[in-house]
């Protein structure tokens, strides 16, 4: 296994994934905006080759989805490897509460990534992210997905730090979106604030009160409010849901790579910095 360093507890696998997919398009990918079975086999495909040859358990979360969508995982990832959950079109928020469950209760891996089916991976990239999240004791989170929000709202003003690991420049960030990597030690820790995305706290806001970024900042609420960005809300309900967790609970860290791993597929955001349409090309698919 090239390069490899993890060594987390001797699992069976170095890290176990919970994917969860749905059969419909949402808001306007990059890629295949009309096709969903395609833009999911695109994004899949990815994936795949950005792990290489770490050993993953795949518990695969099928919200309605014809049994096409099954055979995409299926041809991609040996049987015993392979988990298939299939609901009946529960929802979003009813999903990821499903993962949080799945993750939690398997004892494949020590590492545990949340997946969405609309992300596309740079090839062998996935790798650099776990052993960063072995080698560095103050990282309880990464994400691969270096959003473009980041270089542009007040909300991720405040100061950050900064860390050079392996080929890629790192940060800490105030929120991400819901595929991120962690340990099942920290999610049992975190869950409570997880959890409460399934009674409609938005996901920015259970970041923003694990990480405590901006929730003591006046300052820059105001300015969002000032500035008629609806970021300065969040902050509000940051607290309705987070409260115990901003007074009391432990800062946690949430990194970022200065250079995307992985970029959501809404056009409108797009990771920064990297030719996608090159890296589109690279896997076979054409706009």
């Amino acid at each position: 296994m090239s390069g490899m360093k993890l060594n987390m507890g001797q699992r069976q696998y170095d890290v176990s994934v919970a994917y969860r997919i749905y059969p419909e398009v949402s808001k306007i990918p990059a890629m295949f905006p009309k096709d969903k079975f395609q833009l999911a086999r695109f994004c899949l495909q990815s994936f795949r080759a950005s792990l290489g040859s770490l050993r993953v358990k795949m518990f695969v979360l099928l919200d309605g989805c014809p049994s096409e969508f099954e055979d995409l995982f299926t041809k991609l990832f040996d049987s015993k490897d392979l988990e298939l959950i299939r609901l009946a079109g529960i929802g979003n928020r009813q999903t990821f509460s499903r993962q949080i469950e799945v993750l939690l209760q398997q004892d494949y891996a020590d590492a545990v990534y949340f997946a969405e089916d609309d992300y596309f991976y740079l090839p062998g990239q996935f790798e650099v992210m776990l052993n960063f999240l072995r080698d560095c004791p103050d990282v309880d989170f990464v994400s691969p997905y270096d959003h473009p929000d980041y270089y542009t709202l007040p909300i991720h003003s405040s100061p950050q730090l900064n860390r050079k690991y392996g080929n890629r420049h790192w940060r800490t960030a105030g929120s991400t979106c819901l595929t991120f990597l962690t340990t099942k030690k920290t999610l049992a820790k975190t869950q409570r604030i997880f959890r409460t995305y399934t009674y409609g706290n938005p996901d920015v806001c259970l970041w923003l009160s694990l990480t405590k970024q901006i929730v003591f900042s006046p300052r820059i609420v105001w300015r969002c409010f000032r500035e008629r960005i609806a970021m300065g809300g969040f902050v509000a309900v940051s607290w309705l849901y987070g409260w115990p967790q901003i007074l009391a609970g432990r800062r946690r860290r949430l990194w970022v790579p200065g250079s995307s791993i992985a970029t959501h597929m809404e056009q409108r955001f797009l990771a920064p910095g990297i030719d996608w349409k090159a890296q589109f090309e690279s896997l076979g698919a054409h706009a």
